[in-house]
């Protein structure tokens, strides 16, 4: 009982984890990426599809993506939900590709990306330390409900919170690693 908790508590962590770095790879850091374009959505014949699903994504250098979609007939379309993006870039459409350039940010936009990167580390710690709540909550009903002593539930929340600094030990690594990304001229 005590270690499905425990186990529960470690997956949702993971996972809050694991979905912070997701986050961090779509803030648009002056490098291309092609995880940038995962969110912009394209009609295509009637049915909202991500640009990802629609072309192939290649960044043949650091501050350009190349796009090129399978169907050469969407080529304008896709070109449009760029544009109508909230990446703030000028898409360049030759006819066969698009093309994406990322100039670098600038100083004060470099400082709003890393206030950016620091509240969604921080939603990410709020996560943690609810989850970490509900595994305790779930504990002391344990002792409430179950024949579990109050000596082996407080070693499982010793347990919780040690899983809980070590994950949030990872969110601030996380952070420092993208503020130094973004920071990078």
């Amino acid at each position: 009982m005590i270690d499905d908790v425990i186990a529960t508590a470690t997956e949702k962590m993971d996972k809050t984890v694991a979905n912070l770095s997701h986050e961090f790879s779509i803030i648009r850091t002056g490098r291309a990426s092609a995880a940038m374009l995962e969110r912009i959505m394209v009609d295509y014949y009637g049915t909202q599809t991500p640009v990802t699903q629609l072309a192939s994504v290649k960044s043949p250098e650091a501050h350009l993506l190349v796009v090129e979609p399978w169907d050469k007939q969407i080529l304008s379309d896709v070109a449009k939900a760029i544009q109508a993006s909230d990446l703030g870039i000028t898409p360049s459409n030759d006819g066969s590709i698009i093309r994406l350039p990322f100039p670098p940010p600038t100083e004060e936009r470099r400082k709003e990306l890393v206030k950016q990167c620091r509240r969604i580390a921080e939603d990410a710690k709020v996560a943690l330390r609810n989850e970490r709540r509900d595994a305790n909550t779930k504990l002391e009903r344990m002792i409430k409900e179950e024949d579990v002593s109050k000596d082996e539930v407080h070693r499982a929340e010793e347990q919780i919170q040690k899983l809980t600094d070590k994950h949030v030990e990872g969110v601030d690594q996380a952070l420092k690693r993208k503020e130094e990304e973004v920071m990078e001229v």
